[in-house]
């Protein structure tokens, strides 16, 4: 396998550490192709002005987030720009002391693009489209970029852009704060085009500021914030990319959430969201929430028990006679062992190749290790991709630092087998059902 030490590094601390890389996921992607496709097939439709909205349900350790990030990549390779955010206590959908606000500034925080995939992409994309205007406005009037009569024109065809925005709720300020950075960047103000920026980002926090340094009277609040993200899904088409895909993790934060009527705001958030995309009030965008089973279907505290949304998302009466990945809520099915095998195999390669050694590993050594893993009591309900992605790498190191040992000794060793059995004891009594473990 021949991967940079970099990626080959991030891949391995990440993984071993529980969490899902941004980088270098074809490595190690493995499975999940039905559901990717089912994904791929919603981001056409957002490519063509249309919406989507979907949720993915699966258990801690499933691959929610894997599948996240996969889509990441995939859709920033198509030309769009990706915002991403998990929920916590202090982000919300929606929320009395800012939550929502939170989370449309951690969104717009990692904005993405394929050349700016680690996120804080939104000076260059408004930079890039200015640019892009000048060259598409001097090349057809046939005049150089630095003719002065270029300036005019490409004002002219800035307007008509952001006048197309006006129609949409907030757009005519919207489409103000880009004609102002626009100005901005044609007289070299680089202080004007931060503040922009800033308004932009939902960091003005009242709109006597807002006022004193941009002349604007309305700022971003918890409640509109989502409008926001609509008009910047059709300004970000109209500038050349395909659309726009918000990706939100962590669901069960919301479970969490104590007082029943918050709860029900931040539901009734995504009903709002839901109905736009289904009813083709919002184009170019897409959103994926992701979230466990119980924060799903939980008919006190998760979005069923909202009853608009669970009459929307339920499964019907032919659920489980076969796989539905035309439905608004994808559910995650456990990795297969020989799935399981081959991404183990994958492990194995990239472990050697960064730090250098020639792998000693045989075939039925990760048949042999897989076994084990999934030959636990209660493992077909249990056990989930984490757990055997941290445990293989935790047995590489071992004979990496400790050449001497043969894996079959770690994996005979009464501590191994003890080890499993407490975890597998402890998953069954329920004590970690809620958490991430």
């Amino acid at each position: 396998m021949n991967i940079p030490r970099r990626i080959a590094q991030t891949l391995i601390n990440s993984l071993k550490g529980g969490v899902v890389p941004r980088v270098g996921l074809p490595y190690v992607t493995v499975g999940r192709k039905a559901e990717i496709d089912a994904l791929l097939r919603d981001v056409d439709i957002i490519a063509e002005g249309g919406a989507s909205f979907r949720f993915i349900s699966g258990k801690y350790g499933s691959g929610k987030s894997f599948l996240l990030q996969t889509m990441r990549n995939y859709v920033m390779a198509k030309n769009f720009v990706v915002v991403d955010a998990d929920l916590s206590p202090e982000r919300r959908l929606q929320g009395t002391r800012g939550q929502g606000l939170a989370t449309y500034k951690e969104l717009i925080r990692n904005m993405a693009t394929k050349t700016k995939p680690e996120g804080g992409a939104l000076g260059l994309i408004l930079d890039r489209w200015i640019n892009n205007v000048q060259r598409e406005t001097a090349e057809e009037n046939d005049l150089s970029v630095t003719d002065p009569g270029l300036e005019p024109l490409v004002e002219k065809k800035i307007s008509s852009v952001v006048g197309e925005l006006n129609e949409m709720v907030h757009g005519f300020d919207f489409a103000r704060l880009l004609t102002m950075y626009y100005k901005a960047h044609v007289d070299g103000d680089d202080e004007l085009k931060a503040k922009v920026l800033k308004w932009f980002r939902g960091e003005y926090e009242t709109k006597t500021e807002a006022r004193r340094e941009l002349g604007v009277n309305i700022i971003i609040t918890d409640d509109d914030w989502y409008d926001y993200l609509k008009l910047f899904a059709s300004f970000l088409n109209r500038a050349g990319y395909a659309g726009m895909l918000i990706l939100i993790d962590e669901l069960v934060n919301i479970y969490k959430i104590p007082h029943s009527v918050t709860r029900q705001y931040n539901y009734e958030k995504i009903l709002t969201m839901y109905n736009d995309a289904m009813q083709g009030r919002a184009k170019n965008l897409g959103v994926i929430l992701c979230g466990t089973p119980q924060s799903m279907e939980d008919p006190r505290r998760g979005v069923y028990s909202y009853e608009a949304l669970r009459s929307r998302l339920a499964e019907g009466r032919f659920a489980g006679v076969g796989k539905d990945l035309m439905s608004p809520v994808i559910r995650l099915q456990p990795l297969s062992q020989e799935e399981m095998l081959v991404l183990v195999e994958k492990l194995a390669a990239i472990h050697a190749e960064l730090y250098g050694y020639k792998r000693q590993l045989k075939q039925r050594d990760f048949a042999d290790f897989i076994e084990i893993e999934f030959g636990r009591i209660g493992a077909d309900e249990h056990i989930t991709p984490r757990e055997v992605i941290r445990d293989f790498i935790e047995v590489l190191d071992i004979l990496y630092q400790n050449p001497e040992l043969k894996i079959r000794q770690i994996l005979g060793s009464e501590n191994f087998q003890f080890a499993k059995n407490d975890v597998e004891e402890t998953a069954t009594s329920g004590e970690f059902a809620e958490f991430d473990v």
